[in-house]
């Protein structure tokens, strides 16, 4: 059963999905266009492994959605307000500190 997630929920979802760079990639991709997973791996460059870990994130944040098409699957945005958020937070100038950089997120105090 699907349900609404509150606004805090959200936020931390987009956030946890945004915290990876190829899933950034794929949600840059799906943006464009939904895509099967073999054409996606191959567009990233990595292994339908790893592509498969990560479309398994963004459906488990609600970013992403499986469309069963006969015996494939293609992969779409879950919403198409996401891809307008995306180039919002894209296109958003960001005040940064040429002296400071973003901690890993393993470590405290992370951005």
């Amino acid at each position: 059963m699907l349900t609404v997630a509150a606004d805090i929920d959200v936020l931390a979802r987009f956030g946890r999905a945004l915290a990876d760079p190829i899933r950034c990639q794929l949600l840059l991709a799906l943006r464009e266009a939904p895509a099967h997973p073999s054409d996606l791996a191959e567009q990233l460059g990595i292994s339908r492994t790893r592509l498969s870990n990560h479309l398994a994130c963004l459906r488990d944040c609600g970013l992403v959605v499986a469309v069963p098409l006969g015996r494939r699957t293609r992969y779409e945005l879950a919403d198409a307000r996401l891809g307008h958020a995306l180039d919002d937070l894209r296109t958003a100038v960001v005040a940064v500190d040429a002296e400071r950089h973003c901690a890993d997120a393993t470590d405290e105090g992370c951005c």
